[in-house]
């Protein structure tokens, strides 16, 4: 304060203005305006000025950067609910639905806050390939999760094939590649729930089949062989250990099939259990870092050192309450969780996960999917990251899980490793599955 008011003693805004030009005190009165801007500095009326004329070229530059690695190298997300809001809102009739258009200005999306995707706001976001979430409620297990989870397939196979110059089908790593290269976004469908299969191996098979490339072990309720994180342990089917011996099996067989093992709503007990079960890397498609926010759904640290020594991946959501553990967040929060997760993990294993059209809280400047380069250019401006470091947050690292799963497929391939058939008696269901008495 001492300093300021000193300067504006000697050098006020007056004497300055009535320094003649061309005349001999000229170079004390720029000295004098110079010291002026420096006080004025102090009080916050030039910097936050002179600072945002230093950082918005660089933040587009970074942008531009950002832009011409994603024409690069594909961002894959890994969980987006839009298939479960094509049938509540209407009723997966793709005739009334026009994926080309800005559902921004459509309803009823347009007055949903679970509504954040659309054709242009992909193309926007540089997406390049996109996990649709078969999803069904937990309350048609033991009733109809079957039949539902496989109309939720076909109409994200349906929807692919409607925008055939956008979108194209995937189920392989090369797969994802060759739609980036043809300028498509690669489709690829994961189950959200083991209750999806209906206790039974043959459905996984005829899944995998159908074009599903990951299954969710559990969602919000317990299965007859796997433990949510969501449910009490006191109603655990598997005695608190997480998985049972079916429960295992199913993990093998994803691992013959090639498909991936979501651990997103796993209880501690699920996930320790599967992480000694596989023989493939394992993912969460849509947590966060349980050390920043103490959710039942995120990673805690041991679980993120375990996963680098199994080669696997957490993508990150962007639900606030798993960000911030409130309703609220920013993108500042998710880049703490991606860094975070960098940090205790590796850079090999972080990725994207971020469960729009499943979130109805979006963080402040991440609000839909096409906002995607701009955390990642934020991430190169503001966190350090770099430009190789990004392309396996953006897509690299599923990239490469996907690719060792098909390689652990191609390995027990070569080694004759037969389909399982174990199954869950019906006694042990009990009357809750009637389906599953039949033919026994």
């Amino acid at each position: 304060m001492f300093a300021r008011n000193a300067v504006a003693s000697v050098c006020s805004a007056s004497t300055i203005a009535r320094c003649p030009a061309g005349s001999a005190p000229r170079s004390w009165c720029l000295a004098c305006a110079l010291l002026l801007l420096l006080a004025l500095a102090g009080l916050g009326v030039v910097v936050p000025l002179a600072a945002r004329m230093r950082q918005e070229p660089r933040a587009a530059d970074q942008l531009a950067a950002v832009r011409r690695m994603l024409a690069a190298v594909p961002l894959v997300d890994g969980h987006n609910d839009l298939a479960w809001n094509l049938r509540k809102f209407v009723h997966n009739q793709l005739h009334r639905f026009n994926f080309s258009a800005d559902l921004r200005a459509v309803g009823p999306w347009s007055r949903s806050p679970w509504s954040q995707t659309d054709l242009p706001r992909l193309r926007a976001g540089m997406v390049g390939a996109q996990f649709w979430s078969a999803y069904v409620p937990c309350e048609s297990q033991y009733k109809d999760a079957v039949q539902l989870t496989l109309e939720q397939i076909n109409v994200i196979r349906r929807l692919t094939d409607s925008y055939g110059a956008q979108l194209s089908f995937a189920t392989s790593s090369e797969d994802v590649w060759r739609a980036h290269r043809s300028g498509r976004l690669a489709s690829l469908v994961g189950v959200e729930g083991g209750h999806s299969l209906g206790a039974s191996l043959g459905v996984l098979r005829a899944m995998y089949d159908l074009g599903v490339r990951y299954l969710t072990l559990t969602h919000s309720c317990h299965t007859p062989w796997a433990d949510s994180s969501s449910e009490s342990l006191l109603d655990s089917s598997t005695g608190g250990q997480g998985l049972t011996d079916f429960g295992k099996v199913v993990v093998m067989e994803m691992n013959r099939l090639g498909m991936l093992v979501d651990l997103s709503h796993a209880a501690p007990a699920t996930v320790m259990a599967a992480l000694n079960a596989t023989r493939s890397p394992v993912i969460f498609s849509h947590s966060c870092a349980q050390a920043l926010c103490n959710a039942s759904r995120n990673v805690p640290d041991a679980v993120l050192r375990l996963l680098a020594q199994n080669g696997g991946l957490v993508m990150v959501s962007f639900y606030a309450d798993f960000l911030t553990c409130s309703s609220t967040a920013r993108l500042e929060d998710v880049m703490r969780h991606v860094t975070y997760i960098r940090d205790v993990a590796g850079e090999d294993h972080v990725g994207i996960g971020a469960g729009y059209d499943g979130i109805n809280r979006t963080p402040q400047g991440l609000e839909d999917v096409s906002r995607y380069p701009h955390l990642l250019a934020e991430l190169a401006r503001t966190r350090g990251w770099t430009m190789p470091q990004l392309e396996k947050l953006a897509g690299r690292n599923l990239l490469r899980v996907l690719g060792k799963a098909e390689k652990v497929k191609e390995e027990l391939r070569r080694l004759s490793v037969d389909p399982r058939e174990d199954w869950i008696p019906p006694a042990v269901l009990g009357d809750r599955n009637q389906a599953g008495c039949l033919g026994r």
